[in-house]
């Protein structure tokens, strides 16, 4: 049955008298503490906090004084006391709340600044289990949920940020913070007690190896208001997540922009894309995004040797696009990409002369992450649905020469083999029906999307040939290529769409009731074709 009780309405400004300050990050404390003590406000505080505020010289009461209990239990027990926990929930508008407090001696407060135990830091430094257990808040998550509570009557702060604005708040109002701030730390604060228990709960499942947890609590930390989602009228805003080992993957959430626009949802959507694609491949390689899809991956001896060859493959789906690389942009790389017009590029890092060279296109997104994100890492991905949440392991599949199972007649080259597996690595990230056609470690043709696998094999085919006019060359890309699907060919038809196109090999996972079907069409065009045993649908 809920609680209720015949509440007095809330006082608009409620002035500071006493406050209690407990805090792990210090910043700005001391300076917070001299002004609360400049207006008279009685400061009560703890270990740390209070050596610190004796030192500036601010008379800071110890709580033991107040609960006539000292610390305990190496600290663990100081503040779990009812006069502290009292004089936090006390309802001051209640003679019933007055007259117990005045009965056991428990004195309001009006003010909590409170942050916890670093537990995330000490997670992310990779500290054993007995040291991360340590770090986790007990008493500080009960007070500010018990101030927040009484927000009607306490203001709570819980990051040296709030404390300019309750600071701000009381100068304005003769030392009183007003409701309308007291309610906004209340918000922040549950919200803060929330995503720290959810970042526990996630280590703990993590140490259970419990990768798909009964309850999936999830925390993210606003990053940045976007201007709109995937179109105008949608509200976006970005918010990074580590993960249970408190890491921040590499990528659109670590990335410094060093110029140009502020980034939309679209833009961080297909940079995310780009950055993941190119992270798969070890040698210099460049991968160019539209829509979340690519158009165009090469890998190569030098960047910008990778960079002419994916342009090739679609240069007018080029035209705007994200560009990702996975090694360190340079400037005569730069110096490339900056004659087409793009709206990002992401790199791990980029040199000195890139980027004063690319300065001069002002609008251009630069972004340098600092790291490559894993392609085998683990981790969750997450779709919305209508009242819930798919979860799922991220694709970090892989194939190599070890498992691939020829089927046919004829088995690959040696240089087919190489294109083979460029070409399905591509593939697990372009949308289904996915096909990508690819020569000398390049994409050369790439369909995505389509509802049908042969219209996705005869639509690359037919973008490979524009490409080719592009170029100026009269025979089509996919002349001499190889051919990637991400799910299994369900009929020969999809299949003898590639071999019109010029593909002679092809990888695919197999698995088809038709698979007959498809070896021996297979065989009759003279392809070569391997089965991985693995797909990489992506929707």
């Amino acid at each position: 049955m809920a609680m209720s009780l015949d509440l007095p309405p809330a006082p608009d400004k409620v002035k500071v008298k006493r406050a209690l300050l407990s805090v792990s990050d210090k910043t700005g404390i001391v300076e917070f503490g001299q002004f609360l003590a400049s207006q008279g406000v009685e400061v009560l505080s703890t270990g740390g906090t209070r050596k610190a505020l004796m030192d500036a010289g601010v008379n800071a009461i110890e709580v033991a004084e107040v609960t006539g209990s000292p610390e305990m239990l190496d600290g663990r027990v100081k503040t779990l006391h009812p006069r502290i926990h009292g004089g936090l929930l006390g309802v001051r508008g209640l003679e019933s709340h007055r007259a117990a407090m005045a009965e056991h001696g428990v004195p309001e407060i009006d003010l909590l600044v409170v942050n916890l135990y670093p537990f995330e830091e000490t997670v992310a430094a990779g500290a054993d289990a007995q040291t991360v257990v340590e770090n986790i808040d007990i008493g500080g998550p009960a007070m500010i949920r018990a101030a927040a509570k009484n927000h009607v009557y306490v203001t709570v702060a819980t990051a040296p940020e709030d404390l300019a604005a309750i600071q701000a708040d009381m100068e304005a109002n003769a030392g009183a913070v007003t409701l309308t701030l007291r309610r906004r730390l209340a918000g922040q604060a549950y919200a803060r007690t929330a995503a720290y228990d959810a970042r526990i709960a996630g280590w703990f499942a993590a140490e259970r190896e419990e990768d798909l947890p009964a309850t999936l609590p999830l925390a993210g930390t606003h990053g940045e208001t976007l201007r709109y989602g995937e179109n105008p009228h949608q509200q976006a805003a970005f918010y990074r997540m580590p993960d249970a080992c408190g890491q921040v993957r590499p990528g659109v959430a670590t990335a410094a922009q060093l110029q140009g626009k502020a980034l939309s949802y679209n833009n961080l959507n297909d940079t995310d894309a780009a950055f993941e694609l190119a992270a798969e491949f070890d040698d210099p390689t460049i991968a160019i995004i539209k829509h979340a899809n690519p158009c165009g991956v090469a890998t190569a001896a030098s960047l910008e040797a990778a960079w002419h060859q994916a342009l090739k493959c679609d240069p007018v789906s080029a035209f705007g696009g994200v560009i990702a690389m996975n090694r360190a942009l340079d400037v005569a790389t730069a110096s490339e990409i900056s004659k087409i017009f793009a709206e990002v590029i992401i790199a791990p890092s980029v040199d000195e002369d890139a980027a004063a060279l690319l300065a001069k296109k002002k609008n251009l997104r630069v972004l340098s992450a600092g790291a490559m994100p894993d392609p085998a890492a683990m981790g969750l991905a997450f779709k919305n649905l209508a009242g819930g949440l798919l979860a799922q392991s991220r694709d970090s599949g892989r194939v190599s020469l070890e498992t691939l199972k020829t089927v046919t007649k004829r088995a690959p080259t040696d240089d087919e083999l190489r294109d083979l597996l460029f070409a399905f690595r591509v593939a697990k990230h372009v949308k289904s029906n996915a096909i990508v056609y690819v020569k000398d470690a390049a994409t050369v043709g790439v369909g995505a999307g389509q509802m049908s696998r042969v219209d996705s094999a005869r639509t690359a085919a037919r973008k490979a040939m524009d490409a080719a006019e592009a170029a100026g060359e009269t025979e089509a890309l996919t002349k001499g290529s190889v051919v990637a699907s991400d799910a299994f060919f369900p009929f020969a038809d999809g299949l003898l769409a590639a071999a019109e196109a010029g593909a002679t090999a092809v990888i695919q996972p197999g698995g088809s009731i038709r698979d007959d079907e498809v070896i021996a069409a297979a065989d009759e065009a003279g392809l070569a074709m391997v089965f991985t045993g693995m797909r990489h649908f992506r929707h």
